[in-house]
């Protein structure tokens, strides 16, 4: 049939390449740090499905844009003008969301996360979502859901703990710290970490910090090079070629047993959940905070919590009314009414 092996290259937010039995997937929003927007969830997933139903395909490559981030998750900014304003939409699009993972997940081929940089919310998740993954040198991986008013469902808090163990998975999803490259293979986040910062032309080996923001910058000498990157890769590709496909194709399958149990377990309660909870303010306050690069009021809803308000409301419980105009449902920190002007005096 057509449809099974049809081809598509008309992608706007993803480029898709097939040469010597690899398909390469990239999220190419390099001017949003690679963030997946609603509509490159889409074709991320149609991306994935193209290379399953290829046989001229035999390893999938996924990785990002440029060389600053792998992939940094959902775009916050869009969850702050969309879905904190619609959020029975969430719903829908953790449902596209879910789709992704697992036309990942389903391929039926072996996918190598290329992480050319950060890979942060969601895109921790993506590549945990992969079945191997390099990591270059100046990257980092981690989780965010926490400090910007979301969860990490969508692979974090189903997988971590399967990788990592409990407590370094409670560390990331909880302190939302960064997790070097080379932490990150020690942890077994990454399969292989490619040395990525060069000096003065010349690659060194555990670059500090200070010479990965150097490099980033192009500063005093310093640069970033991804050949190196791309040699692991290769060969990892290479190696992949030379199996039987239908073999690994099982293999995979098998060895997605524990990840599929926590995935389907969880996945459609922390859809609805999380549609839910963008009626509050957590995600109102966190998403605007981000977008408005600020540092979020964690405390001030702490406060309004033990001081026995709804700290789940912007502005208070939707409880006055207004004995004018018959209004109702109005926050109750309102003192007048939102729709003639007048008074409001008192509750109810």
């Amino acid at each position: 049939m057509s449809t099974l092996i049809k081809e598509r290259t008309d992608f706007a937010d993803v480029l898709y390449e097939k040469k010597n039995w690899v398909a390469r997937i990239t999220i190419n929003r390099p001017q949003n740090y690679n963030a997946y927007s609603t509509e490159a969830l889409v074709e991320l997933a149609a991306a994935f499905r193209q290379a399953a139903f290829d046989d001229e395909v035999a390893v999938i490559v996924y990785t990002g844009s440029g060389d600053r981030a792998f992939c940094t998750g959902g775009d916050v900014k869009e969850y702050e003008a969309k879905y904190t304003r619609t959020p029975h939409d969430y719903w829908k699009y953790m449902g596209l969301f879910s789709g992704y993972i697992e036309s990942i997940l389903n391929s039926g081929k072996p996918v190598i996360a290329r992480l050319n940089g950060m890979a942060v919310g969601g895109g921790n998740e993506s590549h945990l979502a992969c079945d191997l993954s390099v990591i270059a040198e100046h990257a980092y991986v981690g989780q965010v859901g926490t400090g910007v008013g979301s969860v990490a469902a969508g692979g974090g808090t189903q997988w971590l703990p399967i990788f990592v163990g409990d407590r370094r998975a409670r560390w990331m999803m909880m302190l939302n710290k960064r997790i070097p490259a080379y932490q990150a293979l020690e942890w077994g986040l990454v399969n292989e970490v490619a040395p990525s910062v060069k000096k003065d032309g010349h690659f060194i080996t555990r670059a500090t910090p200070e010479e990965i923001s150097k490099a980033q910058k192009g500063a005093d000498g310093y640069s970033i090079d991804l050949s190196k990157l791309d040699e692991m890769v290769n060969v990892l590709c290479e190696e992949l070629v030379d199996k039987f496909f239908e073999c690994t194709r099982y293999t995979k399958q098998q060895t997605n047993f524990w990840k599929d149990f926590a995935w389907h377990q969880t996945i459609g309660h922390a859809r609805d959940w999380l549609a839910i909870h963008y009626t509050s303010a957590e995600p109102l306050e966190g998403m605007n905070a981000f977008v408005e690069k600020r540092k979020a009021d964690y405390r001030g809803l702490r406060e309004k919590s033990a001081q026995g308000k709804a700290a789940e409301f912007p502005w208070g419980a939707y409880e006055r009314s207004c004995s004018k105009c018959g209004a109702k449902y109005m926050p109750n920190e309102f003192a007048f009414c939102g729709k003639c002007g007048a008074a409001l005096n008192g509750k109810g």
